[in-house]
């Protein structure tokens, strides 16, 4: 194990509310900043062949069992094509002192996305009596972690490039692929229009929410990354849009109760104006209020808006149950209730279903199932429907277009299918990569409407497909849009009713594409970089 050099001196911190994008010769890396080397073999797992260099960081050198296993984890990393630098860096940081030294060393690395564990490690049981969960996680791994989240805020603030986040859960096998190994998930669609047709694009990054956004509607021209004002969030993001266009924005943050202890709570902004300054903040709760045990083990919100305009958010609680709340046009929220039945995982899709009514689909914690919770009416009970239709793999849920239908991975073969309410699955092919589908339906191809798909593909590649509305059956056919991305690809229709797919870069910067619209089916036009010039 080897201690890397000197760090790099500090650069003049920008202004926080504009974000530079990297360079040619600037930020690019992963750095995966962990407890112990044990805790990167996971994470190396993960890392995506001819992607950038990873470096990893441990607060301490760990046994020679750990050491061992790390040893192999990068010879099998190094036999996919993953490039992985030198020896590990052993920080060796005191109690206190761990944020100042994870500090200085994402200074010398200057990465873009960089990994830890989860700072809010999960419980393995409850204990009753005293009726608060056992985490039985080493302490160190949640220290790591949440000094690893606060280094990387300042650090951005700092150099004033994109710097991205992900938290892996501890214990969670590279097998479950990145979105269902990750504790705060990213947003599936963060590329949205807004009311006046200009498209802005919503991502997560370590010192809050960035934005970029069209200058005028279909143009090419764009603004930001900007750093919007807002809380210290936790790395995760829920983009939802309600029906007069606006855009809320919904993520975890940290608070401090007046003696001391700190808390997890869902967090609210919305989106008025595109480009225009965001919304206030707001507290959308936790089932379990500011008790500090239980409130740090809920899960991601999920969010829909129903007919007359409620807000409906949902969250796995510490039961591993879904707990749900409404907020009134009035913007009174109702009191927490429980949707008993099936205990499950922290991958949660709420959609408008019929009448405009709101349903949420959870996948099952322990099977490969999921099961959805419906009300035939608006002020209706809640009935689980768990009959097994849906059988998705880890991560891979999403809600499609139509009202009440999900799309997901089918667990048995990976292929990408679609639950039509009331006519079963329907597979979209596409057996290749990992992760959830996004879409976006009605783009005129050829005088059809149609719904277009984008996913992530082999190391990363945007895969591309189309099918004609309403009629999945008809078949798709997948092909590569030409550029790989370090998040799921995005895609929405511009104010000029073109289809626009949007990806990041391992650069940290936005490219899009536009459909060119004409006779010669689905056509993209080059990518452009937003930014470039």
């Amino acid at each position: 194990m080897a201690r890397r050099g000197e760090r790099r001196s500090e650069r003049r911190r920008p202004a926080r509310d504009r974000v530079r994008t990297a360079r040619a010769g600037d930020a690019g890396g992963v750095a995966i900043v962990v407890a112990t080397p044990g805790d990167a073999v996971e994470p190396l797992a993960l890392q995506r062949p001819a992607g950038p260099v990873v470096d990893v960081v441990c607060a301490q050198p760990g046994t020679p069992d750990e050491r061992a296993a790390f040893g192999r984890a990068v010879a099998e990393a190094a036999a996919r094509g993953v490039r992985v630098a030198d020896e590990p860096w052993v920080i060796d940081a005191e109690p206190g002192k761990i944020t100042a030294s994870v500090l200085d060393a994402l200074r010398e690395l200057r990465p873009l996305l960089v990994t830890t564990l989860d700072p809010d490690p999960g419980h393995s049981s409850i204990d009753l009596e005293a009726n608060r969960p056992v985490v039985t996680e080493p302490p160190l791994r949640g220290s790591v972690a949440r000094a690893t989240v606060s280094a990387a805020r300042t650090y951005q603030r700092e150099c004033g490039t994109p710097v991205f986040v992900r938290c892996h859960r501890a214990g969670a096998s590279a097998s479950l692929g990145v979105r269902a190994s990750a504790r705060h998930p990213l947003p599936l669609r963060w590329l949205v229009r807004g009311v006046d047709g200009r498209l802005s694009a919503y991502l997560p990054s370590a010192a809050g929410v960035l934005r970029w956004t069209e200058a005028r509607a279909g143009a090419d021209e764009w603004t930001g990354p900007e750093l919007l004002d807002g809380p210290d969030l936790l790395p995760g993001l829920d983009v939802v849009q309600d029906a007069q266009g606006y855009v809320h924005l919904f993520g975890l943050r940290r608070r401090k109760r007046p003696d001391g202890e700190r808390f997890v709570e869902m967090a609210h902004a919305t989106q008025y104006q595109s480009g225009r300054p965001l919304g206030p903040w707001h507290s959308a709760g936790n089932p379990h209020g500011n008790d500090p045990a239980k409130s740090r083990q809920a899960g991601f919100p999920a969010a829909a808006f129903d007919a007359e305009g409620g807000l409906h958010v949902f969250v796995r609680n510490v039961g591993h149950s879904i707990s749900t709340r409404r907020q009134g046009a009035d913007g009174r929220w109702s009191a927490w209730q429980h949707l008993r039945g099936v205990m499950v995982a922290d991958e949660l899709v709420a959609l408008t279903g019929d009448a405009g009514v709101p349903e949420v689909w959870a996948r099952v914690r322990d099977a490969a199932a999921a099961v959805r919770w419906h009300r035939a009416t608006p002020g209706g009970e809640w009935a689980a429907d768990a009959t097994g239709a849906v059988s998705p793999a880890p991560g891979s849920l999403s809600a499609a277009p139509e009202a009440g239908t999900v799309r997901y991975r089918y667990a048995g073969s990976n292929e990408v299918c679609v639950q039509v309410p009331g006519a079963g699955a329907v597979s979209l092919g596409g057996p290749d990569g990992t992760g959830p589908v996004a879409g976006v339906a009605g783009v005129d191809i050829q005088g059809w409407d149609c719904t277009v798909l984008v996913r992530s593909g082999e190391s990363g590649a945007c895969l591309v497909g189309a099918h004609a509305d309403g009629r999945p059956e008809s078949g798709v056919w997948w092909f590569d849009a030409g550029e790989t991305s370090v998040v799921p690809p995005a895609v929405a229709v511009d104010g000029l009713g073109r289809a626009v797919v949007a990806v990041l870069g391992d650069d940290g910067r936005l490219r899009i594409t536009r459909q060119v619209q004409g006779d010669a089916g689905l056509v993209f036009a080059r990518w452009t970089v937003v930014g470039e010039g």
